[in-house]
Order: structure tokens, then C-alpha cells, then sequence
């Protein structure tokens, strides 16, 4: 479709993979003319045919960066979606080269919150506005209603919020699922972190689907059942929904079911990698996201793995499991009920890791906010998040989703399901790093005190790193290794 020379368009798009050329297809079926730039010439074109083929929307094609950047209506508006990294900065300097002041550059990919804050600061320079936009919900949610997480330059957030507001899902009774995240790097950060509990979220549903298929011994019709079921109640959610259709596609190459010739090898972009890490600088603990992390990790050595199972084939295990009946529906709901348990001390860590990083960078982040804004359109998208927002109405200032009075009862009410499901699990030689994660959290959590007073008298003891007390102020060190030897008979 070729421009007319007396109109520009409303905004830009850079970078047309399929991420790109689905948002850029949604952003024109809201009624927003929209130009379309690739280094790669073809997929210009190629964006441009679908946009025909999908309603004739008005998408227009350019070949050049300058040509792309002059059809823009001013203060310009720019979206890139291209590989984190080099290749922002290199788009960046493409684009900005035809730019002018005002106009705003926003880069829609999984990048690192830190490259976005001195982006926007280069770009500051140039007079350009710069954000950095979280977007979530993969090749469908851009095509048919994102979450997006902008931050960065709140002027540059207004002079595209109404695009915005009509490209993001739209959830009845809570609205568009898009909201100014705040200053700086926030909206990366807090997608990042939102990558960090789906890799969690993933982690749990796959421990739950183990345990119910390698010690309940469900089939694959069975599972289908059972997570279809779960989907009607308090886990229905975008992923409990996704695996319940997994376990009814039969394999197109041969005979059986198609998950069951997947190879268990998981991989990673580095989001969830970036999470554990930065919960780690904060000092937030996140052990169920960092189990969700290792697992992958380990998924990765199915060689090694492949060898060990042989050196220890004979351990006993599977023989007497084989032998113990299982009540297949008991299992189920205990199982159902440890999800659900496990899955609270997941987003309880997120979030803690947002508020910590919050405070830290000065970023005011609402996290009931960021609740509802993930009620559609995103991976992790559940009916879940809704009870995370009203926590956070109650009180804005929770320390801990654990502790708000419903989430606190609800824990309570499926601890002895949760506790049975790991210790079945464990008896049974089935990894639940996950959920034992999200137990050990809880039980930590809840205690008054802990043995890390043993620990501490062990730095002290051998670093004299010094100690407090329980019973008097202060900063104490003690001479255990002079007063022990003296006593030692």
C-alpha cells in the first residue's frame, strides 16, 4: 500500500520478525495508519501483503530508514522490536540519524534494564524521548492484545498512551492491560522479573504433570482431564489452559501423543537467569524462581543424565513404588491443592523483588498495578492475579503476599496436601525442586527463629565477624576457640 503524499502516518515499527509484524498489524486494526521498516527488504514486503490479506489494514511498507522515518506524523513515534543488544544501538543510530527533537524511540524487546536507562540518557542528548516497553503474550498476544510495560520518559508514554490503551488486551472490569510503569529501566525490570515467575509458573505445572504421571500413573487423557478441570477453578490461568490442550495432540509422525516424543531439554533467552541474579544483588530471596532456573539447567545435561539413570537403575524405588496403589483422585486434588500453595510463594518472591528494586532505584512501582496489567494478554496471564491486586489495595505497603489474611488462609487451608505431595514425591525418587523450594520459603517465612544464630556463632567463631544477642543491644565477638579449647578435658 503506498503512502498518500498529503498524510503521514501515526507511528513507526522497525524490526519485523513475527513479533513485530503481529504488533504492527494489531497497532493498524485499532485504526492507527502505521509505517513499517526492516533491513531486511522482504520482510517489509511480506508485512505488507499480510496487512492486505488481513482486512486491507493500513500498513505501509518502507525500504529505506530515511523514507521510513520522514512518513511519520511529528513529535515521531517509533517502536523497534529487534534482538536485545548490539543490534538495538545499531537500529538506534539508523533511525535517529533522520530524527528530530521530541521525537521518541521505544524499544519493545527483552532488554536489560541498564542498557535502557543509558540509551535514554544518549538519547537525552539528541533531544529524543526514549522508552523502554516490557510486551508479553508472544506471536498471539501481539497480534490480537498484549500486556506492555512502558517506562522510561513519562512525555513520551502520553504521546502514545492512547495507541496504547487500544492495542494492549482489554480485560471486562479492569480495563486495558497497559499502564506507565515508571522512570528509567522499569519497564524492562519489571518484565524481566514477569519472566522470571513464568519461569517458575512453568516449573511448578511440570512437576505437578510428573508427579501425577510417574507415581499416579495417569495417562495422557487423564492429565488432559485433570488440568482442564483445574482450569475452571482458582488456577485458571493461560498456562494451566495451554497444557490441559498439549496432552490431547497426538503425534502427526507416528503413534502416541506428541509431548511424549518432545525432548526434555528446556531452553532459555536469559530473562529468568537475569532474575535470579538481580534477587541475588537485592538480597531478596527467590528460591522457587532460582529452582525453575536450575531445572533448566540441569534439563540441558540429558546425556549426563541419560548415563546416570543407568548407574542407578536398581535403586529400589521403582520396585516398590510399583506396588503401592495410588487413589488416582486423591492424588489429583492433593496435587491440584500444592500447585496452587507452591504457585503463592512464586509470585510472592516477584513481587518482593519488584518492591526491593523499587525502593532501591526510586521507581514508586505500584505492584497491584502491575497486577492487573498482567490479567491479559501476558504468558502468565490467571484469574490468580486478581487476588494479588485486591492484597495490594488492602495494603499497598504488604511485606509479603504470604501474610495478607486471604493468601494466608488459603495456604494454611492446603499445607497437608502441599506437605503430602512433596514427601510422595521424594519417597518416590520424583524431583519437585519447585515445590519443595516454595515449601522450604513457607516454612521459613513463618518461623520466629531460624538456626541462622548457629551459623552466625560460625562466622564469629572463625572470621570474628561479631554477633548481636537476643537478650541486649550491641555488637558482641566472643573467643570461642580459646574458651573452647580451656574447656575440653
Amino acid at each position: 500500500m503506498a503512502l498518500p503524499s498529503s498524510n503521514l502516518t501515526r507511528i513507526g515499527l522497525a524490526g519485523l520478525a513475527v513479533m513485530g509484524q503481529n504488533l504492527a498489524l494489531n497497532i493498524a486494526e485499532k485504526g492507527f495508519p502505521i509505517s513499517v521498516y526492516n533491513r531486511t527488504t522482504s520482510k517489509v514486503d511480506e508485512t505488507v501483503e499480510r496487512a492486505k490479506l488481513e482486512g486491507n489494514l493500513p500498513v505501509y511498507g518502507f525500504h529505506d530508514p530515511a523514507s521510513f522515518v520522514n512518513s511519520i506524523q511529528k513529535p515521531r513515534v517509533i517502536i523497534m522490536l529487534v534482538k536485545a543488544g548490539a543490534p538495538v544501538d545499531q537500529t538506534i543510530a539508523t533511525l535517529s540519524a533522520h530524527m528530530e527533537k521530541g521525537d521518541c524511540i521505544i524499544d519493545g524487546g527483552n532488554e536489560w534494564y541498564e542498557n535502557t536507562e543509558r540509551r535514554e540518557k544518549a538519547m537525552a542528548e539528541l533531544g529524543l524521548l526514549y522508552l523502554g516497553m516490557g510486551v508479553s503474550g508472544g506471536e498471539e498476544g501481539a497480534r490480537h492484545g498484549p500486556s506492555l510495560m512502558p517506562g522510561g520518559s513519562f512525555e513520551a508514554y502520553k504521546n502514545i498512551e492512547d495507541i496504547l490503551l487500544k492495542v494492549a488486551a482489554q480485560v471486562p472490569d479492569s480495563g486495558p492491560c497497559v499502564t506507565y510503569i515508571g522512570k528509567g529501566g522499569s519497564g524492562n525490570f519489571v518484565k524481566m522479573v514477569h519472566n522470571g515467575i513464568e519461569y517458575g509458573d512453568m516449573q511448578l505445572i511440570a512437576e505437578a504433570y510428573d508427579v501425577l504421571k510417574s507415581v499416579g500413573k495417569l495417562s495422557n487423557t487423564e492429565l488432559q482431564q485433570a488440568f482442564a478441570e483445574w482450569n475452571k477453578g482458582e488456577l485458571l490461568s493461560f498456562l494451566i489452559e495451554i497444557t490441559a490442550d498439549i496432552f490431547g495432540i497426538k503425534d502427526d509422525k507416528g503413534d502416541g501423543y506428541l509431548v511424549d516424543k518432545v525432548l526434555d531439554k528446556t531452553g532459555m533467552k536469559g530473562t529468568g537467569k537475569w532474575t535470579v541474579q538481580q534477587a541475588a544483588e537485592l538480597s531478596v530471596a527467590a528460591p522457587t524462581i532460582a529452582a525453575s532456573l536450575d531445572s533448566r539447567f540441569l534439563s540441558g545435561l540429558k546425556e549426563e543424565r541419560t548415563a546416570a539413570s543407568k548407574v542407578f537403575q536398581s535403586d529400589g524405588f521403582g520396585d516398590i513404588l510399583s506396588s503401592q496403589p495410588v487413589d488416582k483422585a486423591k492424588l489429583i486434588e492433593d496435587v491440584r491443592q500444592a500447585l496452587y500453595a507452591s504457585k503463592i510463594c512464586s509470585y510472592a518472591q516477584g513481587m518482593n523483588l519488584l518492591r526491593a528494586k523499587s525502593i532501591e532505584k526510586g521507581w514508586d512501582l505500584k505492584l497491584g498495578e502491575l497486577a492487573r496489567i498482567w490479567k491479559g494478554g501476558c504468558i502468565i496471564r490467571a484469574i490468580f492475579l486478581d487476588r494479588i491486586k485486591k492484597a495490594y489495595d488492602r495494603n499497598p505497603d504488604l511485606p509479603n503476599l504470604l501474610v495478607d489474611p486471604e493468601f494466608a488462609q488459603e495456604i494454611l487451608d492446603r499445607q497437608a496436601a502441599w506437605r503430602r505431595v512433596i514427601c510422595l514425591a521424594i519417597n518416590s525418587g520424583v524431583s519437585t525442586p519447585g515445590m519443595s523450594a516454595s515449601l522450604a520459603y513457607f516454612d521459613t517465612y513463618r518461623r520466629e527463629r531460624l538456626p541462622a544464630n548457629l551459623i552466625q556463632s560460625q562466622r564469629d567463631y572463625f572470621g570474628a565477624h561479631t554477633y548481636e544477642r537476643t537478650d541486649m543491644p550491641g555488637s558482641f565477638h566472643t573467643e570461642w576457640f580459646k574458651i573452647a579449647k580451656q574447656t575440653k578435658i
